[in-house]
């Protein structure tokens, strides 16, 4: 006799029990079913031109519907109309009468505090420096003014997350998702076309930089839903887009991966992009301008970076180092 196996029950106990079971058992694997084909669907249904698309264009559609139905993915289209509304002031601005402002150092990076920063930083890595600058041609002073601009020596990186950024503004290249946003409430005719038409471009830039970022992340083993950014989607210390992680990223640091969000990959990744845009010490100051401008399209940032560095140059020949 064992009574755990109710082997002396009565046969009709045993029968409806088995048939209990067996309707619950049916019942579970049939809402697992459908969890398993119609939840990642569900959850991303507003999603779903950008996993179409970005599967027709050779990701894997599997992981990336699995991306897209994350809980914490949450279009915002919030992000397209700010860039639109920068862009369209400064269209406004450009056409008012009267001469537009000139371009000019930004003197809140000349602070002395942030400058012996910079000078302490420049220290810190000028043996990493004094290679890359053999290496690639460009100086260390160059790096550590961009790195200070960029992420305050890799202290701000941006704690925005650039999946979402990416991907919202890539969903928001259609206007109408975007005009209720717009700060203009009466758009002339040509301006309104031309808003839209840029709105499109800058959708299908964003595009392409998601499909980067998630590229990066795969060749990092990084979760791409992890990844830190600028409010416009840059990445890591040097603040480059994904596209540009990808085209000028360097491994400094030798483990075969590119992590803008290391010290030494970042560093490398910056002299790689200064020097393929020409960066030459011999040039003039004009010209080096023209090269910085690349990093970010600015004379007034081109002119700080240029500036910052000097000031870094005169405190090494001050202090030594």
């Amino acid at each position: 006799m064992c009574p755990w196996t109710e082997f002396d029950a009565k046969p009709e106990r045993r029968m409806k029990r088995a048939a209990i079971e067996t309707t619950l058992a049916a019942v579970f694997f049939c809402c697992l079913g459908l969890l398993v084909l119609a939840g990642p669907a569900e959850a991303g249904s507003l999603w779903d031109p950008l996993v179409d698309r970005l599967s027709a264009d050779g990701l894997e559609r599997r992981k990336i519907a699995y991306l897209f139905s994350s809980p914490d993915l949450e279009f915002q289209p919030e992000i397209m109309a700010r860039k639109m509304n920068v862009l369209l002031h400064t269209r406004m601005s450009a056409r008012k009468p009267g001469p537009q402002p000139e371009p000019e150092v930004m003197d809140r990076y000349l602070n002395p505090l942030l400058i012996a920063g910079a000078y302490a930083f420049y220290r810190e890595h000028r043996a990493e420096l004094a290679v890359i600058h053999e290496k690639f041609g460009v100086p260390g002073e160059i790096l550590t003014a961009l790195m200070l601009i960029e992420s305050r020596l890799g202290m701000t990186v941006g704690d925005y997350n650039g999946f979402t950024i990416l991907a919202s503004m890539a969903l928001a290249g259609d206007f109408e998702l975007i005009r209720d946003r717009i700060d203009a409430v009466d758009v002339p005719g040509e301006t309104l076309d031309w808003l839209k038409k840029r709105t499109r471009e800058k959708g299908d830039w964003a595009y392409e930089e998601l499909k980067a970022l998630i590229r990066y992340a795969r060749a990092n083993g990084q979760d791409p839903l992890t990844i830190r950014s600028s409010v416009y989607g840059a990445i890591g210390l040097c603040q480059f887009m994904p596209t540009s992680a990808e085209h000028y990223g360097r491994d400094g640091s030798g483990d075969g991966r590119v992590d803008l969000f290391e010290t030494r990959d970042a560093l490398y990744s910056m002299a790689n992009f200064v020097a393929e845009h020409g960066w030459k010490d011999s040039m003039t100051e004009a010209q080096k301008l023209k090269v910085i401008y690349r990093y970010n399209h600015s004379e007034s940032y081109a002119m700080t970076v240029l500036a910052v560095a000097d000031r870094i140059a005169k405190t090494r020949e001050l202090f030594g180092g």
